[in-house]
C-alpha cells in the first residue's frame, strides 16, 4: 500500500524513483511508525497518509534549479526529517544538515540515515543562536522548512543561514497568501526576494498547499535573528 501510493503520487508529480529508493522510503516510514509508539514524531501514522502527507508532500518542494549538484541544504526545524530526508533519499548527492532543538529527534534521524546507507550532518540547537555563529551564517545553498512558524517569523530564523544567490524554501498550507503579504517587510529587511510561488497538487491530498521560493539577494543585518519571544511578539 505505502509503496504503490508513493510511487503513483510521485509519478503524477513528474518525479521518478528507483526500486532501491522506494525501498529506502519504505524503511523510513516503518521506522517512523515504530518509533512514534515511544516518541512523539507525527500525528500521521497510516501508511497511505504517510506516503502522501509526509513523503510526497516533502518532495513537492523539489526544483532542480534550486537543488544544484552537491548543494548544501539546512533542514530547519526538521522534526521527524521532513522535508530533508525525502530530499536526501531522492538526491543522495545533497549535503543535508538536519537541524532541530530536540536531540532525541536527531538521534532517531542519525540511526535512520546510517541504516539507509546515506550520509548527513546533524545540528542540535536553536535557530536564533546558531545563525550568529560564523560557521553557519550565510553558509548554505538552500534552507528548507516545513510547518515551523508563520513566514514573517520564519524568514528571520532562516534567511541568515542562506548564501547570497541561494534559496530559502518554505512549504506552506492554506494561509500562504496571507503569510506572503504579512512577510513583505521582513523579506525586504533580511535580503530576501520572492522568486516564485508554486501551488502544489498531490493526488489524494485535498488540502491547499504551496511552496514559496525566496532567493537571498542581500545580506541579512547582523542583529537578526532575534530571540523567539521578540521575533514572535514584534515581527519584522
Amino acid at each position: 500500500m505505502f509503496r504503490s501510493e508513493l510511487q503513483s503520487a510521485l509519478t503524477a508529480m513528474g518525479l521518478s524513483i528507483t526500486e532501491d529508493q522506494l525501498r529506502q522510503f519504505d524503511v523510513f516510514q516503518e521506522a517512523l511508525i515504530e518509533t512514534n509508539k515511544v516518541m512523539n514524531l507525527t500525528a500521521i501514522t497510516e501508511p497511505k497518509e504517510v506516503a502522501i502527507k509526509h513523503m510526497a508532500d516533502s518532495l513537492s518542494c523539489y526544483e532542480e534549479d534550486c537543488f544544484t549538484a552537491g548543494a548544501s541544504v539546512l533542514d530547519l526545524g526538521t522534526g521527524a526529517g521532513f522535508p530533508g530526508l525525502p530530499l536526501l533519499i531522492y538526491r543522495p548527492d545533497l549535503k543535508v544538515t538536519f537541524f532541530d532543538s530536540l536531540q532525541k529527534r536527531l538521534t532517531f534521524l542519525q540511526k535512520l540515515v546510517d541504516q539507509l546507507g546515506l550520509s548527513a550532518e546533524f545540528l542540535h540547537g536553536r535557530a536564533e543562536d546558531a545563525a550568529h555563529q560564523p560557521v553557519y551564517r550565510s553558509a548554505f545553498d538552500v534552507v528548507t522548512s516545513r510547518a515551523v512558524a508563520r513566514l514573517n517569523v520564519l524568514a528571520e530564523w532562516a534567511l541568515p543561514y542562506v548564501k547570497q544567490g541561494g534559496y530559502f524554501i518554505s512549504l506552506k498550507g492554506a494561509q500562504y497568501e496571507d503569510e506572503l503579504k504579512e512577510a513583505e517587510n521582513a523579506l525586504k529587511m533580511l535580503g530576501g526576494k520572492v522568486a516564485r510561488v508554486k501551488a502544489v497538487e498531490i493526488p489524494g491530498l485535498d488540502e491547499v498547499r504551496a511552496v514559496i521560493y525566496i532567493q537571498k539577494v542581500g545580506e541579512s543585518p547582523k542583529k537578526y535573528p532575534r530571540k523567539p519571544k521578540m521575533a514572535v511578539k514584534n515581527p519584522l
